[in-house]
């Protein structure tokens, strides 16, 4: 690649291979990366913490040090993480105005993982307040908007990074999820984005300013691209034990052919509403994979009540998203074990699911970026599905069917709606599957049946 113009266009692995064979060099990466943030990010306002000149230090440490035989797997990209992951020397907000001016003195073990790999951090991704939104804004950094249609949500939390890939900033970005938080911004803006089996990949370094105490339950970092198999090759580079004596031992892919997998998608019967644009676009999806000789089933015995795991899901949200807040109400340690108690169980049932089938194909969200809202309280904000008000907090539903069970989800962007929206879903998979769901991914997207992120983006 000569024309520094493609690397906006290139995946995280074909950036790497180009530095570690010498055809650009780590700073030119740079250089790019940070050129296009500069001239794209102005109205779209995604890379709100700007750490240029140590990113250019950086890369060119890269280029000093670099041999033919540098096997680190993400070389010289140059990539962003979101506000919430700690960066040494750059404040760490969630958000909120008191804690503008803090500034941890460590990178997250994520971060310190993406960085012993070769990538360059070049700053950070703007989130809401508290990450508790599907918006993407805040007092201390202002709004996010939606690179297809800036009138839009991204989505949220890390709706700074889906937008800064959908936009061509980056290749490569670390997010979070808890509520959907990595798999709803990768739909409304058209990328990929996986959420880790829970205990994966190390909090240490992603936590509410200031404080060190317990990974967070339900919580999880992980990885946003444009390409899935820059999504496995972030995830090997930032999971594994931060505690001596531990050892991850992931299993692999079920299969590593398309045609291999069986596939339930989710029963519609009983569930929250989906938008007819996302309900065809996964039907043909669907279609697709069936003409491929994926094996299909749209019925199964033995699903969880899903209605039961709404609730605990919830519940247990509740608690732990408000714990230390003003006037939150405390939940008492019988009652947060009974929610640990039903979560074991609903662990057990998916288990028995997943003898049967590779991955479950559900919704990520109930439908495509929809417009910003100002609305503090949640019931007051005009949501529609169909021209159908719903309530906004319907989105929570998809994003508990892995959460609440601890279990991996790829989002992977399907097409775009007669809006010009992107359009997608998510893949589960068993406890510590993440493998499979992501080569899954891998190979629809090889296949040819997603939505390429790279084509709508102008050089």
């Amino acid at each position: 690649m000569t024309n520094i113009s493609e690397l906006g266009t290139a995946t995280a692995l074909q950036t790497a291979d180009l530095v570690r064979r010498g055809e650009v060099s780590a700073l030119e990466v740079c250089d790019a990366a940070i050129d296009r943030i500069e001239s794209r990010d102005g109205p779209i306002n995604a890379v709100v913490v700007r750490d240029f000149e140590r990113a250019r230090a950086s890369a060119r440490s890269i280029d000093t040090s670099r041999t033919k035989e540098d096997e680190r797997p993400l070389l010289g990209v140059a990539m962003t993480v979101k506000e919430s992951n700690d960066v040494c020397g750059l404040p760490t907000t969630w958000g909120f105005t008191e804690f503008a001016d803090y500034t941890p003195e460590q990178d997250a073990v994520a971060v310190e993982r993406l960085k012993a790999a070769g990538a360059v951090i070049l700053g950070k991704t703007n989130a809401p307040v508290a990450l508790a939104d599907w918006q993407t804004v805040n007092p201390v950094y202002g709004r996010t908007v939606n690179p297809h249609d800036h009138a839009r949500s991204p989505g949220g939390s890390s709706g700074g990074a889906g937008a800064a890939l959908a936009a061509g900033m980056v290749p490569l970005e670390l997010g979070s999820d808890i509520g959907g938080s990595i798999r709803i911004p990768a739909n409304f803006c058209g990328v990929y984005g996986h959420k880790p089996t829970y205990g994966v990949i190390p909090l240490q370094g992603h936590g509410f300013p200031g404080t060190d105490g317990v990974d967070v339950p339900l919580a999880v970092v992980g990885p946003l691209a444009r390409s899935a198999k820059d999504l496995t090759t972030a995830l090997s580079v930032m999971s594994g034990s931060a505690v001596p004596g531990w050892k991850l031992d992931m299993k692999p892919p079920r299969h590593r052919e398309l045609e291999e997998y069986r596939v339930l998608v989710l029963p519609g019967d009983g569930l929250p509403p989906v938008a007819d644009d996302v309900a065809t676009a996964i039907n043909e999806f669907v279609k697709s994979l069936d003409d491929a000789g994926v094996d299909i089933a749209m019925h199964a015995d033995g699903l969880p009540d899903f209605s039961v795991a709404q609730a605990n899901y919830v519940a247990m949200l509740t608690a732990i998203t408000t714990r230390g807040t003003p006037g939150a109400e405390p939940i008492d340690a019988h009652a947060w074990m009974d929610l640990v108690d039903a979560q074991m169980r609903l662990q057990r049932q998916w288990n028995e699911v997943f003898r049967d089938f590779d991955i479950v194909l559900a919704p990520t969200a109930s439908s495509t970026a929809f417009p910003h809202m100002d609305e503090p309280d949640w019931h007051d904000r005009p949501y529609t599905v169909n021209g159908e008000r719903v309530n906004y907090g319907v989105q929570v539903f998809w994003a508990g069917l892995a959460t609440y069970p601890g279990l991996p989800s790829t989002a992977m962007p399907l097409s775009t709606s007669a809006e010009g929206l992107p359009t997608g879903l998510q893949a589960l998979g068993g406890q510590f599957e993440d493998l499979t769901t992501l080569k899954f991914a891998e190979l629809v997207e090889q296949a040819g049946l997603t939505l390429d992120p790279a084509a709508s983006i102008s050089r």
